[in-house]
């Protein structure tokens, strides 16, 4: 087959097990009402169930980054996905709150194993020319995942009970995992680059390994874009995991109306601007290297007064608007969190980079959810929703400062 097209199928391969990952973590949020109902939860059992994935999945991510810069990563990223599929299946069957935070815990040690081979093995494919659309559209599974775990959970759980989506996607997770075993393909590390490392790396010990997060780390950029990413994803998450909910208590939707208005006007903005991110980030990358940093400050720095009408307004029609407008900032800086990481760090230290960036960005996403079950109670969720403005506005401001700074190509002197 054509290399060039091959690339292509790549990313679509990688697409649907991306929609699936983002499907089975957003599920759970569509059905809170049903779960406090059976379970007799609080908010804050609520926020620990769900800060139990987060957690995980943070703490797991620096080790499956390394395991991506190892070991071939078609077998992590198929690996990841079956187990993921098996333990979301299982939450279907559970019959105690534990089983819950247990199983959700599980999940996210699963998942975490996706996103630092993932990228590694994208960014082998894809060289400086098309490496941010590529990302923009694998992005894209991620919102078309958030929908499809929302709104279709919220629908089925109303007609087949809370249950019945976990077996689904749990089941075509399996499925998914198997075919794609003799589909995709390992690429040779670094085949993208012009003066690439076209072999692959020798297993390292666990000093190499850790000197290696020391070598990235003392990457001044590397700081920066991490600290944004914590930022950018504190506020997705809560968003993600208390919007279905908000708008069940405070617009009065059923639960297939708020599980489905929670995601897909978000999501559908963020699709488009994920892959108009992808473009214009490519084209200010050939003219100015740092010019997927700049796009993404943008990305921020817009999407700042959509968050604070999310949280202000009771109207439904300007809720959506603003819901579809932050999805579109939201998605032009989402459309280069990993191409802009890329750009700083050497190709065979790319999945160790992305999976120690996903997990301090993801402590802080567990976090947020636990921040907002506490202060809600105090403030008010549309409060609490609007505050998060401010923190796009300060994070915008340390990006575009740092990539004026320090953005500068990897060497290895480091």
């Amino acid at each position: 087959m054509n290399g060039n097209v091959y690339k292509w199928m790549v990313v679509a391969m990688l697409w649907l097990i991306c929609m699936f990952n983002y499907s089975d973590r957003q599920a759970i949020a569509s059905v809170f009402p049903l779960l406090q109902s059976e379970f007799s939860l609080t908010a804050v059992q609520l926020g620990w169930m769900v800060s139990s994935f987060m957690w995980v999945y943070a703490g797991a991510g620096w080790l499956a980054g390394m395991t991506g810069d190892r070991y071939h990563r078609k077998s992590v990223i198929i690996g990841g996905l079956i187990f993921w599929s098996i333990i979301t299946y299982l939450i279907g069957v559970s019959t105690a709150y534990w089983h819950l935070v247990v199983l959700r815990a599980l999940q996210g040690l699963g998942e975490a194993f996706y996103f630092p081979a993932a990228m590694s093995l994208l960014s082998d494919y894809h060289g400086k020319d098309t490496r941010s659309r590529a990302m923009g559209i694998h992005q894209s599974a991620v919102y078309t995942g958030t929908v499809i775990g929302g709104s279709l959970t919220g629908w089925l759980a109303q007609s087949y009970g809370w249950r019945f989506s976990f077996y689904l996607f749990g089941g075509a997770g399996i499925l998914l995992g198997l075919f794609l075993l003799f589909t995709l393909k390992e690429p040779r590390r670094g085949q993208s680059e012009e003066n690439g490392v076209a072999k692959e790396v020798p297993a390292l010990s666990f000093r190499e390994i850790f000197r290696n997060i020391l070598v990235i780390y003392r990457i001044p950029m590397v700081r920066v874009l991490t600290l944004v990413f914590i930022g950018a994803n504190f506020v997705a998450a809560i968003f993600l995991t208390w919007l279905p909910k908000y708008l069940f208590d405070q617009f009065h939707m059923t639960l297939a109306m708020s599980g489905f208005s929670a995601t897909a006007y978000l999501q559908a903005g963020s699709i488009a601007g994920v892959l108009l991110g992808g473009v214009i980030a490519d084209r200010w990358a050939r003219r100015r290297f740092g010019g997927r940093a700049l796009s993404q400050s943008v990305g921020l720095f817009l999407g700042a007064p959509f968050l604070f009408l999310m949280g202000w307004t009771f109207s439904v029609p300007a809720l959506v608007a603003a819901m579809g407008l932050y999805g579109i900032c939201k998605g032009i800086y989402d459309a280069n969190i990993w191409a802009s990481l890329h750009d700083v760090v050497l190709p065979e230290h790319r999945s160790t980079a992305v999976g120690v960036m996903n997990s301090l960005a993801w402590l802080g996403g567990g976090l947020a959810t636990m921040a907002i079950a506490v202060a809600a109670p105090t403030f008010g969720m549309s409060a609490c929703l609007s505050a998060t403005s401010v923190i796009y506005l300060a994070f915008g401001a340390l990006l575009l400062l740092g990539t004026r700074r320090y953005m500068k190509a990897p060497s290895r002197t480091h």
